[in-house]
């Protein structure tokens, strides 16, 4: 039997006018963006929709994105029907993937990715910190590279031939070069502003728990898949302790979909700005549907095409 996962990007694919035409044209789409604005105490359309500075800036990103990604996946359900078997997100995504297993209220998942994002980009000195994009050299060879270099680890697993370094810059930098030696075919200085996904979040993701403390959690109506562990979470329990460690952790996402996969998920949709996690897939298998829902132009295919 076909399955099907609603996945959620992360940081790194806003973009000014993101979500614009489900706020334009559906009741939905717009309640989402003015709930947003009303919880937050600032206009979520003006940061999503306008060419600004802020929508780079983590603190306002993160709750910019999540809101972006419920209020597409409303309108999705709503005009299709279609319902996810199974949820999951890349970093930030996560969040999204919680509200889609019904596991956080789209309000409370607002409200503490803003705290989220603050508490990220506190926690390192701009400068301090750095993450690096490691092309076409297999994780194992990396992890024992990195093995040999304090203060760098793996942040993100996002597919064959991607990997993400994160850490003290420094280090990182240290790393591209003794990579580069390893047989890396490029290593990318990413434009980032904190060492995200390392040890060095370790007391954000503990400032975090204290804010999820007064978050209310219940138990998965669907399972998602958690960054840390890339395995299915159905007990409420586990949700809290495992969003505290996912901001120094690594994002296993190719290990996420390969969990997938080995369940009988056929078709993924990527609910959010831009085509990243479907790229990713692409490089994962060949043998899946990936579907796009970026704007209201791909929903509207998918409403007339069906899955």
């Amino acid at each position: 039997m076909s399955k099907i996962a609603f996945i959620f990007p992360g940081q790194g694919a806003q973009k000014a006018g993101m979500g614009k035409d489900f706020y334009e044209q559906t009741n939905i789409g717009k309640e989402v963006f003015d709930k947003a604005s009303e919880l937050l105490g600032f206009s979520m359309p003006e940061l999503c929709f306008t060419e600004n500075d802020r929508l780079d800036i983590t603190e306002y990103t993160q709750a910019a994105m999540v809101t972006a990604g419920i209020a597409m996946m409303k309108v999705l359900t709503e005009r299709t029907g279609i319902k996810p078997d199974v949820a999951a997100g890349l970093s930030l995504g996560e969040y999204c993937a919680l509200v889609a297993a019904g596991v956080m209220g789209e309000a409370d998942a607002i409200t503490t990715v803003r705290q989220r994002g603050i508490l990220m980009q506190e926690a390192v000195p701009v400068g301090v910190g750095a993450m690096a994009a490691i092309l076409a050299l297999d994780a194992s060879k990396i992890e024992e590279v990195l093995e040999g270099i304090e203060g760098v680890q793996i942040a993100n697993y996002n597919c064959p031939g991607q990997i993400v370094i994160s850490g003290l810059k420094e280090a990182v930098e240290e790393a591209c070069v003794k990579l580069k030696e390893a047989g890396a075919k490029r290593t990318v200085l990413l434009n980032v502003s904190g060492p995200f996904h390392s040890n060095m979040l370790t007391g954000a993701g503990e400032k975090l728990g204290e804010v999820l403390e007064h978050v209310e959690v219940h138990t998965p109506v669907i399972p998602y898949v958690a960054n840390v562990t890339a395995q299915y979470v159905t007990n409420a329990e586990d949700v809290k302790p495992l969003l505290t460690k996912q901001v120094s952790s690594s994002v296993r996402w190719q290990q996420s979909v390969e969990t997938m996969l080995a369940d009988g998920v056929d078709t993924f949709i990527e609910i959010g700005p831009g085509k990243t996690l479907s790229a990713f897939i692409k490089k994962i298998t060949r043998d899946v549907k990936v579907i796009n829902i970026d704007s209201m132009e791909a929903l509207n295919a998918l409403v007339e095409n069906g899955l």
